[in-house]
């Protein structure tokens, strides 16, 4: 047993001296690292880790290979906390050298003024860090996890330490890290120097906090409509997801298709296109409006833009991510626990509500706390129907881009999001606390799931069953004006729009993508199908973390796995863009970034969803498994993850569709060379071509739908051996045969 943690020690060695000897240390420009390998021991900008410090003048990198040197003495130790020390002190050694340079030196020399004063002029600069720092930073960290687990913590499980370390540092660099950059912005005056008045300045104003609304005035301030329509929002989302997974999980077979496919349609649709059809529906010129006039003589008003309007959107939006999280949460409720209620008399409406319902507690809890932050940080929906009505988002986006150019008012509208977020993430705690909600354990369940109580089955079909038949009718309207010349004037059916989108011809050398969306729908396929499986894994490794171990920061720790929602989509964007435009990350322009962005944007659902389902796995799977030797890594790959794949499914489904759906936080980190689907809609939008982007819209949902049903059909169901309920016909024949 020994031999396995000291082979992995050895072979992190290894590639940490291979990250330093084969591959290029900084990220090549305009090329892939793969083709600057055979230039790893020529120029300044092609070589190597080894080359760079001994030949080019970077002497700094040298930090890393000695941090290497001094685990590698670790290695002479038996394993214990001797051993522990020594991998601990070369990776921190390495790691602090190599991060600690690399935000000092950056492509002008010293990134600081005061540097430059003290230390003089650098001779030598350095570019943002590539494949051969990636390697080697990795190993510096596996190192040092290695050596925190030989002194003892983390129950010394290597695996735990590494992830714990890895998982923590991917946090710091690419949520903390970016976010610290921009709300550090606050607290600083127009001049650019530190007051910490500056943010009071800016938002204790009667704008943001005005209560004149309750006293007959026009309207409240901006942090007061954002925490109402969040609260709203949130209450909705998760009612309405409750519903729908009882519905999908509880009522008959013939609902659960149509529901599953009706359902996400709102996750899979670019944000704006629900908001138009609504406003073909409501808006001043809509159908409802049309009709009260032409039957009641009402005049046509802007009654649906303002808070009910961006309510009823967000609704649409936000109810699929909490319907996801809640059907894993209904199918993990165990069935023997409500027939022992009913066996002890106890009718359907009583086990109902004291056995079901209190068993749903987490997966209500965290289904409301992602429909509040999602809420706080929409911005399409406002943006669309909201007309006079302020929230924060807004006000955030329009401080970036607008005339103003304020971003110091963006970053101190940006820290009241985050206290709301962090309110209710604390309040969500509290109400939570210790309380246990196991219900899947390592024995069998062969029970059968009680059917809805009357009351609520009347329920769930007098709010789901209307809902969806809405959704319908919101889509049918919005994705007319694809299939018809000039919505408003001309009503002729046409496929010219998605032939001017997605035309293919024959030339000489094959098919020609000869349509003008071709390009942007490969790029974002090819970026999407990146970052779906890195955010399901990563957030399904954290959730598993803070649901089975314990160490210190883990509060601190969860919340920075959260911090991504609590941003606006566009303050992240642009604190990508303040971040990663200089080394010692210089990602700006590439693929990559939006990839990160995209992981670490969507992270929190794949969190949520994987912590909510393992409240509900007893920690004995977990122990057996253990006990019969097998290393916490298998452990997790073949006990926990089937029977996380509720979970799995939703982080992976919602992951991937948010990324080809997504507007705000990447709008600004688009290039040429990698567009996307909602920016080149957005840009139809803006040029008045609504055929064509509704067009193109039509495609995505075809396509997503096709991306989900493949989803499901590779990771598959959960099995948790329970029988399913015989059909009547069948009872009736047993009965009829008794007789």
């Amino acid at each position: 047993m020994r031999r396995a943690p000291e082979l992995a020690i050895r072979l992190w060695l290894v590639a940490g001296l291979l990250g330093y000897v084969a591959l290029p240390w900084y990220a090549i420009q305009d090329a892939g690292w793969w083709q600057a390998v055979p230039g790893v021991f020529g120029g300044p900008e092609t070589a190597n880790g080894i080359t760079q410090a001994l030949l080019h003048g970077r002497k700094w990198l040298l930090g890393g290979l000695i941090g290497l040197a001094i685990a590698a003495v670790g290695l002479g130790h038996p394993p214990g906390r001797v051993q522990g020390r020594w991998l601990l002190a070369g990776g921190l050694t390495g790691l602090l050298t190599l991060l600690g340079s690399g935000f000092l030196v950056g492509a002008k020399g010293w990134s600081f003024a005061f540097l430059e004063r003290a230390f003089g002029e650098l001779a030598a600069q350095q570019y943002g860090m590539g494949a051969g720092a990636f390697v080697v930073l990795a190993a510096l960290t596996v190192l040092a996890a290695a050596g925190v687990a030989r002194m003892g913590f983390f129950r010394g499980d290597t695996f735990v330490a590494a992830s714990v370390l890895g998982a923590g540092l991917l946090l710091l660099l690419f949520i903390a890290y970016p976010v610290a950059r921009a709300l550090s912005a606050a607290f600083l005056d127009d001049a650019g120097h530190l007051s910490l008045l500056a943010i009071y300045e800016r938002i204790g104003n009667e704008r943001i906090w005005g209560l004149s609304c309750l006293a007959g005035g026009v309207r409240c301030g901006v942090a007061w409509n954002t925490l109402t329509l969040a609260l709203l929002t949130a209450a909705g989302t998760t009612l309405l997801g409750t519903l729908f997974a009882l519905l999908a999980e509880r009522g008959p077979r013939r609902w659960q298709v149509p529901l599953r496919v009706l359902a996400l349609l709102p996750i899979i649709t670019p944000p704006f296109v629900v908001g138009l059809g609504l406003i073909l529906l409501f808006g001043r010129a809509g159908v409802v409006n049309q009709l009260l006039e032409h039957f009641f003589g009402v005049e046509p008003t802007r009654w649906f833009y303002g808070m009910f309007g961006i309510w009823l959107a967000q609704l649409f939006a936000f109810t699929p991510i909490a319907f996801m999280i809640m059907r894993g949460v209904v199918q993990g409720v165990a069935p023997s626990l409500e027939e022992a209620a009913q066996t002890l008399r106890a009718g359907r409406s009583r086990t109902f509500l004291t056995i079901t319902l209190p068993l749903l507690k987490p997966g209500l809890a965290n289904a409301f706390l992602v429909g509040f932050i999602e809420s706080i940080a929409d911005f399409g929906n406002p943006v669309v129907v909201g007309g006079q009505f302020a929230v924060l988002s807004t006000d955030i986006f329009f401080a970036i881009v607008g005339a103003q150019n304020d971003p110091g008012r963006a970053a101190s509208l940006s820290w009241v999001l985050t206290l709301f977020a962090l309110g209710v993430f604390a309040l969500q705690r509290a109400m939570l606390g210790r309380t246990s909600f196991t219900t899947v354990g390592g024995k069998g369940d062969a029970g059968l799931a009680m059917p809805l109580p009357d009351g609520v089955r009347r329920a769930v079909y007098a709010v789901a069953v209307p809902w969806l038949a809405f959704t319908v009718v919101i889509y049918l309207f919005a994705f007319a004006g694809g299939l018809v010349q000039t919505w408003g004037r001309n009503y002729t059916p046409t496929l010219q729009h998605f032939r001017t989108a997605f035309a293919l011809e024959w030339g000489a050398f094959g098919i020609v993508w000869a349509g003008t969306a071709w390009d942007s729908l490969f790029t974002t396929l090819k970026l999407a199908a990146a970052a779906a499986p890195l955010t399901a894994g990563l957030g399904l490794l954290i959730a598993w973390l803070l649901a089975r171990t314990e160490f210190r920061g883990q509060g601190l720790f969860e919340f920075a796995a959260l911090l991504a929602f609590a941003i606006p989509g566009t303050v992240l964007g642009v604190s990508y863009i303040m971040a990663f435009n200089v080394p010692p990350f210089e990602l700006t322009g590439t693929g990559l970034v939006i990839v990160l962005c995209f992981l670490f944007r969507n992270l929190p659902v794949g969190v949520r969803a994987g912590t909510a389902a393992l409240k509900q796995l007893d920690r004995s799977l977990d122990e057996a498994s253990l006990m019969l030797r097998a290393s916490t890594a298998q452990t997790l790959w073949h006990v926990v993850l089937p029977l996380l794949k509720p979970a799995l499914v939703a982080s992976l489904v919602y992951s991937f569709v948010r990324a080809m759906t997504t507007v705000s936080a990447v709008i600004f980190l688009v290039t040429a060379e990698n567009d996307l689907a909602t920016t080149y809609i957005i840009s139809r939008v803006g040029n008045g071509d609504y055929g064509v982007a509704l067009a193109y819209c039509t495609v995505l949902i075809v396509l997503m739908t096709l991306a989900i049903a493949l989803i499901q059909l590779a990771v598959g169901e959960r099995r948790l051996g329970r029988r399913t309920a015989a059909p009547a016909h069948q009872g009736h024949h047993k009965m009829e045969g008794l007789a």
